[in-house]
């Protein structure tokens, strides 16, 4: 009987690494994402029944997906030791609850929304991005406590200087920091903001431009260094787990050969006692 469910196992596992499989799996959640956009339209109370009917073929296609993932694991409790794969047993079984009950409708569609999220966990370059973005948010922290500190200093200088130029702009700290941003962002910031100050301060230039030396291209670029560096730590942990995972199925493989010949020989010796007289 161990010897059907090792062969099973095996199949089920061959089939969840297969990339024709996972390019159909990364297709239906495409579609069901499309689906839900188009739930949006008016026009698409005409092919309600038919969205629905697509709908439970994706919902018990991904259920299908996720029994299948779970099988082919070695132990059961091993699939629950990844984040990625709580997640998405999150997302799917939450795609269960039953979306005809009046009172679940809106809790219903808003879960079947974050189905597309499953595409992070289907691609392993979207869950570096992801993983890096979160690791990287501590350190940026730091990054973005450091330009609070510069606007603060710029904004109370601003509000100083520029006040008498325009109330709505200089009027105070907590205005000065909103245009200084709207510097920072560069929208409409020569004409809206550099142009009538320098109409009474000529040299204010030398004010908005320091500022924006420093936002946009010092602090900005720090916060993309972060990133980038913790993106090259986070694929080379990558390429270590998937080195190590491989060795690791060698080893597996080696025991299940070893287990699968010792029964081999105890159905020998069996046999052979058999056919004694």
């Amino acid at each position: 009987m161990k010897i059907y469910w090792y062969r099973l196992r095996d199949r089920l596992e061959s089939l969840r690494a297969n990339k024709i499989f996972e390019t159909f799996v990364i297709a239906v959640i495409i579609i069901s994402a499309l689906l839900i956009g188009a739930k949006t339209y008016d026009e698409s109370t005409r092919f309600e029944q038919v969205m629905v009917w697509l709908d439970l073929g994706i919902t018990l296609f991904f259920l299908f997906e996720l029994i299948i993932r779970i099988a082919a694991e070695k132990r059961t409790l091993d699939f629950f030791k990844k984040g990625w794969n709580i997640f998405d047993f999150v997302i799917v079984t939450a795609s269960l609850i039953p979306i005809d009950d009046s009172e679940m409708v809106l809790i219903a569609r808003l879960l079947r929304i974050f189905r597309v999220l499953r595409l992070i966990s289907m691609i392993p370059e979207l869950r570096i991005l992801l993983t890096a973005l979160l690791k990287s948010i501590p350190r940026m922290g730091y990054v973005a406590l450091l330009m609070f500190i510069i606007f603060y200093i710029y904004a109370a200088v601003g509000s100083f200087l520029f006040e008498s130029v325009d109330e709505k702009l200089w009027g105070n700290i907590s205005l000065a920091m909103l245009t200084l941003f709207q510097v920072a962002t560069f929208e409409s910031w020569a004409t809206a903001v550099l142009y009538p100050t320098m109409e009474h301060y000529p040299y204010s230039w030398i004010y908005f431009l320091t500022f924006i030396f420093l936002n946009a291209f010092i602090f900005l670029n720090m916060m993309i260094g972060i990133v980038l560096d913790v993106m090259q730590k986070e694929s080379a942990a990558e390429q270590l787990e998937s080195g190590e995972g491989e060795i690791a199925e060698i080893h597996w493989m080696r025991e299940h050969m070893q287990s699968m010949s010792e029964q081999l020989e105890r159905i020998e010796v069996q046999l052979r006692e058999q056919r004694k007289p």
